[in-house]
């Protein structure tokens, strides 16, 4: 197994990226609102309780790094974990930290 984690560096590097870039409250709280669903900006900014000016910047920074993705309906854009591992992680992080949403 660790033969495994020592080859796989790749791998590693993507974790201790994304791990980075989820470690702020806000970004924390959007993703364990978001858990496996999607959600538009506004249903976001509703449960985060901030402006949507403050969610845009963290769902741009959240994007950017390649933990959301997004998809356009009409003039809403919906957002969504698009990678496995990291919808793995989040659920976990979900199940731990925010057991009220679950």
């Amino acid at each position: 197994m660790k033969e495994d984690l020592i080859n796989r560096e790749e791998d590693i590097a993507q974790a201790a990226y994304c791990i980075k870039a989820m470690a702020h409250p806000l970004r924390l709280k959007i993703l364990c609102v978001l858990g496996e669903e999607r959600a538009s900006v506004q249903e976001i900014v509703d449960a985060c309780g901030t402006t949507q000016s403050n969610i845009s910047q963290h769902l741009a920074i959240l994007r950017e790094k390649g933990i959301l993705a997004s998809s356009k309906e009409s003039n809403r854009v919906f957002y969504y974990v698009d990678d496995k591992r990291t919808l793995k992680l989040i659920t976990l992080m979900r199940d731990v930290f925010c057991p009220s949403l679950n």
